[in-house]
């Protein structure tokens, strides 16, 4: 039973963001005598995603990772690559258990709460007052997850591509799958014009997962992602027989909506409400983790939580890319070709992780240059 309903900082939502934050806020000697309350309605004890970054050498999650990757494999309608991710390697981690390890370290903090409500309302006062649907409770400073409805605004400008996707988890009776790489995109099988891929991460020599992906503004409804699924791992896996065991679906906004406005003084969006998910890829596992190093900086400097977040130069990289995939959604795997195709790794890597030289975007920006791109560029900056 709570002792109070005031706490120095809550985070509304114990997802990817809210979770990686109070670990870090965990760490730290700082944050010891700070009350730090989590409320979400889901008790998060189920496997309901897959979060998959890239990094070199070991890293503070390997003690979680699922299965990892030192190649990966790229076809278009006309090439396929072989990709040595050296220095890299690619690795996964499975929701349920990122959540466990999440809330086997914070139950052993005296100063965190975990509170299973649904937030109803959010209202900043001299503190912040959250009203749930069995209380109400105000801090100092909240994380809010939440996306505000201003990004539902049909008569917004901004630029908004979906990455809709559904996977399976299959497996085989019998050895077909090399688990020494998975593949990043396959366009062999595509929906129409549109940009769509299959991407697959084999865990086993007999379990793999399949997952089928569109960068497209409008959605498909379910049994379309089935039939391409089905169509993919026939003609494209040769599978006969297999058995499904798990099922994946999930949507991911890929925009250049400006996020960081709905932040305050009192309140700081985080995750995909604050566009943490990086725009052009919607990858966000290793972006969470530096901004929540960012703000715990930011706390102990008793400085606004939000600050140094945001990269215009990287903004405007995503902003251009998605207006090109509004404009012209067929472009998508001519892009990614060129992408994979002319750049090594490192500077993929980096561009990608936003931390790439000038002569790096220089040279990834020269392997797309296109007449897309020229009027998407201008599109951006003047429109």
């Amino acid at each position: 039973m709570l002792s109070t309903n005031h706490f120095d900082y809550i985070i509304i939502g114990n997802g990817l963001a809210g979770l990686q934050l109070a670990l870090e806020l965990s760490k730290d000697s700082f944050f010891d005598d700070k009350q730090i309350a989590l409320i979400d309605t889901s008790k998060k004890d189920i496997n309901d995603k897959t979060w998959c970054f890239w990094e070199k050498g070991s890293g503070k999650w390997d003690h979680i990772i699922y299965k990892s990757w030192k190649g990966s494999n790229f076809y278009s309608s006309k090439k396929s690559l072989s990709l040595n991710l050296e220095p890299y390697t690619y690795k996964m981690i499975r929701s349920l258990d990122f959540y466990n390890h999440a809330k086997t370290i914070l139950s052993k903090k005296n100063n965190f709460n975990f509170i299973n409500e649904h937030v109803l309302s959010v209202e900043e006062r001299d503190t912040v007052f959250i009203k749930t649907d069995s209380k109400s409770y105000h801090a100092n400073h909240v994380f809010d997850s939440r996306i505000n409805d201003s990004f539902f605004n049909k008569n917004n400008n901004y630029t908004i591509i979906n990455q809709h996707f559904k996977g399976w988890i299959i497996e085989t009776e019998k050895d077909t799958f090399n688990t020494d790489s998975f593949t990043m995109m396959d366009y062999r099988l595509k929906d129409g014009n549109q940009t769509t891929f299959t991407y697959v991460l084999p865990f086993t020599s007999k379990k793999t997962l399949v997952e089928f992906t569109y960068f497209t503004k409008h959605t498909v409804e379910d049994n379309i992602y089935d039939s391409f699924l089905n169509h993919y791992i026939s003609d494209i896996l040769k599978i006969d027989t297999y058995h499904i065991l798990e099922v994946e679906t999930g949507n991911i906004p890929m925009t250049n909506f400006p996020f960081s406005k709905d932040s305050s003084k009192g309140i700081t969006k985080i995750g995909t409400a604050g566009g943490w998910v990086k725009g052009s890829t919607g990858y966000s596992f290793k972006h969470t983790e530096k901004k929540v190093s960012k703000i715990v900086e930011n706390l102990k400097k008793n400085r606004m939580p939000s600050k140094g977040f945001t990269n215009k130069k990287y903004q405007i990289y995503d902003a251009v890319f998605l207006k090109v995939l509004a404009d012209e959604n067929k472009k998508g795997e001519w892009i990614f070709e060129q992408f994979y195709s002319k750049n090594d790794i490192k500077t993929m890597f980096r561009f990608l992780d936003e931390e790439s030289s000038f002569y790096e975007e220089v040279k990834i920006m020269k392997s797309l240059f296109s007449w897309s791109f020229i009027k998407a560029f201008f599109k951006t900056l003047f429109f």
